[in-house]
């Protein structure tokens, strides 16, 4: 099967055959074709790769070139020596067209990602798929694979070498990555996400590989509709897009934000479930304000100023109009590490129309929510007797800030403007106070409370006395010996949240909270921190990550076929969370369950999201399954390795 267009199921697996306008003298190759297709049933445990040998003799130079390969009597080398495969002229522009043959078989089956087994072939798949000689004689499992691999991985000592190895693996052998993503979790998230993947981001332009998604820049504006087309994957239901403005903590990053969408995407896959031909990795460049990688000679990005205002909007509108118009009503768009004022004017304009999401607002807001529910079975009390305390007031923050305002007004039935009341946040500038209200962004202006201004958070913890202190500046450091402390003398059991990434923009360490709270703090963090021992007593810490979230949740809106994400569903997803707390848990100082049973969590959280769309009449999956959990476990991509026949 030929696959003429340049769009193939086998994504990177082509022989290419240089066919059409050339000056080169080529000899017709033997080629051995194969196609399988990719839209097998999931459930099948064989995989048929249909082979079929296309038999022909290399046909002889022709002994006088045609007016297409006539080549200039100046260019013989040698004494007169005709230069018959033009390898003196190898440098010269080639005028070649790009014709491909799809393969499944031989040397390129090797080199497909997502059907390469390695030394996992058996005797009859090497015999049927023309490998015999290409392996080495051996036939291993995929787990004594995984093993392998996990050994060869714990040898690099750098954080970003490992980060290098798996995107490495990634690219050669698909299901042998997310097996040893999802059986080492705990392990290798910290590596393929949040710290790692800040410090690659950061470095993107030097360790650039290969593609894993699509790039579109200003340059493709009014032509987004055919670039999509481009991406070799049709039946997409998961698109994470940025635009590289503030990624994690590090700020503008630019077109090298791209490892962020290309880290959640695996995250949808590894602990969701979402199958990887279904994800899309996009990052939208509108250039950088961030001159140090202007003036970097490997910066892959556009090298310009960021794009705003109309310009910038009208891309964006390209863009969402030509997602929804290739891929329908239900394909999930999540925004993510967009800067303040982009983010929340995004959310806001898509929200109605498209089935949009945005992590750094809804995503983060939801998992800090369940740990506060969580941390209720140790400080006692319902959520509306508590008071909170912020300091930062962007996506993350005020986002955080809404959801809890609208659990506790739901549970009490209260209006949510008194529910707000229960909250304070501080910006660069002290306390948000009403006094303030006239210089204040549109996004914190819910929060400006009746109160003498304060100008920091020392003062601000001493005047507001929280119950709960929260973290979402993206400054380091920021939660100091005099604040933890004021925090444990105004409560007996602290909850202190660290939230900003990557592990050096955390306001402060699990150490420091649980040294200067006497260990009486609860904590949980944005970035993971090693265990803490204090009074011979181990704290293992709880991360407040939002791959806890966000995987389950994309999972529930794709099997109810959810056509918008209502606020209800974050609070269905952090209820579903928190009742996976144990008491044991708890009394360890984690606030959220443990990473290696997330398979089975994002599929509860699947079903409370995926209920709540049938019962807000957002779901167009019908009927709706009687057992969802069941059904969300099922609907699971599974990275084990397939039979070929």
């Amino acid at each position: 099967m030929f696959s003429l267009n340049g769009s193939s199921s086998l994504n990177s697996s082509v022989y290419g055959v240089s066919k059409g306008l050339t000056r080169r003298k080529i000899a017709a190759p033997l080629v051995v074709v194969a196609a399988a297709s990719s839209n097998y049933n999931q459930g099948d445990g064989n995989v048929v790769l249909m082979e079929n040998s296309l038999n022909g003799k290399r046909e002889k130079a022709p002994t006088k070139p045609s007016s297409v390969t006539e080549k200039d009597s100046k260019s013989a080398v040698g004494a007169g020596v005709d230069d018959l495969y033009d390898e003196d002229s190898a440098s010269e522009d080639q005028y070649v067209t790009p014709w491909a043959v799809t393969v499944a078989s031989g040397y390129p089956l090797l080199r497909d990602p997502r059907y390469n087994k390695g030394l996992s072939f058996n005797e009859k798949e090497r015999d049927g798929h023309f490998l015999r000689g290409l392996l080495p004689p051996v036939v291993i499992s995929q787990d004594l694979q995984v093993k392998k691999m996990m050994h060869n991985i714990r040898q690099y000592q750098v954080p970003l070498q490992r980060y290098m190895a798996m995107m490495d693996l990634q690219e050669r052998n698909e299901r042998l990555f997310y097996k040893l993503l999802i059986d080492n979790v705990e392990e290798l998230l910290p590596i393929v996400y949040t710290p790692t993947v800040g410090e690659a981001c950061q470095k993107y332009g030097s360790i650039f590989r290969q593609p894993q998604g699509l790039f579109i820049s200003l340059k493709e504006k009014g032509r987004i509709l055919d670039v999509l087309k481009n991406w070799p994957e049709k039946q997409i239901q998961v698109i994470v897009v940025t635009d590289g403005e503030r990624i994690l903590g590090l700020g503008d990053l630019g077109c090298q934000g791209m490892g962020i969408p290309v880290g959640k995407l695996s995250l949808y896959t590894a602990l969701g479930g979402i199958r990887p031909s279904a994800c899309l990795p996009v990052t939208i460049d509108v250039g950088t304000n961030n001159e140090q990688l202007l003036n970097d000679e490997f910066y892959i990005g556009l090298r310009r100023k960021r794009a705003t205002g109309q310009e910038y909007a009208e891309l964006l509108h390209e863009f969402m109009s030509a997602v929804k118009q290739i891929y329908g009503e239900k394909v999930i768009v999540q925004f993510e590490d967009f800067a303040n004022h982009n983010a929340f004017d995004l959310l806001a304009k898509y929200g109605s129309t498209h089935l949009v999401f945005n992590d750094d607002i809804q995503g983060t807001a939801s998992v800090v929510l369940s740990g506060l529910m969580a941390s209720l079975k140790l400080v006692g009390g319902a959520l509306a007797e508590h008071s909170f305390l912020f300091l930062g007031a962007g996506e993350a923050g005020t986002g955080i800030a809404e959801l809890i305002a609208l659990q506790i007004s739901k549970q009490t039935g209260a209006p949510l403007e008194e529910a707000r009341r229960k909250i304070w946040l501080v910006d660069s500038k002290g306390l948000i106070v009403r006094s303030r209200m006239d210089s204040l962004q549109h996004f914190k202006r819910p929060w400006a409370h009746e109160h003498e201004p304060v100008n920091n958070l020392l003062d601000a913890v001493k005047a507001i006395k929280p119950t709960v202190l929260i973290g979402s500046s993206g400054a380091g450091r920021t939660f100091t010996k005099e604040v933890v402390q004021a925090m444990a003398l105004y409560n007996e059991k602290p909850v202190i949240l660290a939230l900003s990434n990557p592990t050096s923009q955390s306001e402060c360490t699990a150490e420091e909270a649980y040294m200067w709270s006497e260990g009486r703090a609860i904590f949980a963090s944005g970035s993971p921190f090693s265990p803490v021992e204090y009074n011979n007593k181990l704290y293992a810490t709880g991360q407040a990550n939002n791959a806890y979230i966000f995987p389950g949740l994309g999972l529930g809106l794709i099997i109810s076929g959810a056509i918008r994400v209502h606020d209800d569903m974050l609070l269905a997803a952090s209820e579903a969370l928190a009742a996976q707390v144990s008491q044991d848990n708890l009394e360890k100082g984690l606030l959220y369950p443990p990473f290696a049973n997330i398979r089975k969590i994002s599929a509860q959280i699947a079903a409370k999201v995926a209920a709540k769309a049938y019962e807000l009449g957002l779901a167009t999956r019908l009927p709706q399954p009687e057992n969802l959990e069941e059904y969300a476990e099922s609907s699971m991509y599974s990275p084990n390795y397939r039979n070929y026949r």
